[in-house]
């Protein structure tokens, strides 16, 4: 599990991307029905891909390009408007852990109402926008009416991706178009050799495996926005340091918009390393501290970090989700625990855990209080 989300009633969704686990063949989006067990969602035919997730059809193998069915879930987010959006990244892992590049048709945003528990758009993202050796990491929203022709607002999407193009991609939901910003910039990049610990230990990819060993390595991943929408944060997960970027340059998509929005990036310092981030109602960002089994919050009133939850069960913390009863939500996702950062060895722990903590300061679900900025 990567990513939970809250829906305005308490209902809770998983995920579980076949791109970082061949195992996780039963389905990539779970509704948690009680604390031991949980159901596909929002159907089981949409996570049954037939005759599975790869084509074989070309050497090496790909992902299937299959606009109906989910391929490789990375993330699950409910927005102010109490509808659950499911982030494909169309890739799949083989049983051999390879990763397997995507096809048109698999990377992919599903809107899914929550009342009737049915798909209510599907945006499929070009080539250009997700490579094949892109990785669709998280998603926030702004869904201001007044800040695109379409009126129905955007999403913002972190492209994680180890194999390289890195960057931030930007989409419309009421025409679907999509476009990237902040292409292969320093500031999406995974930190050139950069070096972390988890409990003391050090991580590395194909430790005593026989491959290679590298450096733990991730492009932009976490990604929060400001309560009035006017601010972007994210960090590359291989990475101590918090960006921001204006929304306003991200949103423009003309010639000189990519020259205007890497200058006016900002680097707001480190706050630790980091997988997930989420903002508040008070403008908070709160951040995982991988290397120190705790949830940091980031004050843009000061720029300081503070250390808002400590505790030893705080494994790997990643992405995370506040609901409307005043909580954040995250999961301890043990990614340090699997073969290939053990030296082949799965030692993950089951039962796998869900954490919540209660906002600091009375913060809520930016939206949630502010209805009155969004419309339908």
């Amino acid at each position: 599990m990567t990513r939970i989300a809250v829906s305005a009633s308490g209902r809770l969704f998983s995920n579980y991307p076949l791109g970082l686990d061949p195992e996780n063949t039963r389905y990539q989006v779970a509704e948690l029905v009680n604390s031991s067990s949980e159901t596909p969602y929002p159907s089981v035919e949409i996570n049954t891909p037939p005759d599975g997730p790869y084509d074989y059809s070309s050497y090496p193998a790909r992902s299937k390009g299959l606009p109906d069915y989910l391929i490789g879930v990375q993330s699950v987010v409910i927005d102010a408007q109490d509808r659950l959006w499911i982030l494909d990244t169309g890739r799949a892992a083989l049983p051999n852990g390879t990763l397997t590049a995507s096809q048109y048709g698999g990377p992919k945003l599903i809107g899914v109402d929550l009342q009737s528990n049915s798909v209510i758009k599907t945006i499929l993202f070009p080539p250009e926008v997700a490579y094949p050796e892109s990785y669709l990491n998280d998603i926030r929203f702004d869904l201001r009416f007044d800040i695109t022709e379409s009126g129905q607002g955007v999403g913002y999407i972190t492209d994680s991706s180890n194999e390289g193009r890195n960057g931030l991609i930007i989409v419309d939901l009421g025409t679907g178009k999509s476009w990237r910003h902040l292409e292969g910039t320093m500031q999406v990049r995974g930190e050139d050799r950069f070096f972390a610990t988890i409990w003391g230990q050090p991580l590395y990819t194909n430790p005593g495996t026989g491959s290679p060993i590298r450096r733990f390595s991730g492009g932009a991943d976490g990604i929060a926005i400001s309560p009035d929408g006017e601010t972007l944060y994210f960090c590359p997960v291989a990475s101590r340091y918090l960006y921001a970027v204006p929304t306003a340059r991200l949103l423009d998509s003309g010639p000189a918009s990519e020259l205007l929005a890497q200058a006016s990036v900002m680097n707001l310092g480190q706050k630790g390393h980091a997988d997930g981030l989420e903002s508040d109602s008070n403008g908070l960002v709160y951040a995982g501290s991988i290397e120190t089994n705790s949830i940091v919050i980031f004050n843009p009133a000061n720029a300081s970090v503070s250390t808002y939850a400590r505790d030893p069960r705080i494994g790997w913390p990643d992405t995370f989700s506040i609901g409307t009863d005043g909580y954040l939500y995250f999961t301890a996702n043990q990614l340090f625990r699997m073969p290939g950062m053990t030296g082949g060895e799965d030692l993950r722990q089951k039962p796998f855990m869900l954490y919540r903590v209660p906002l600091a300061e009375g913060g809520q679900k930016i939206g949630a209080q502010t209805v009155d900025l969004y419309s339908d």
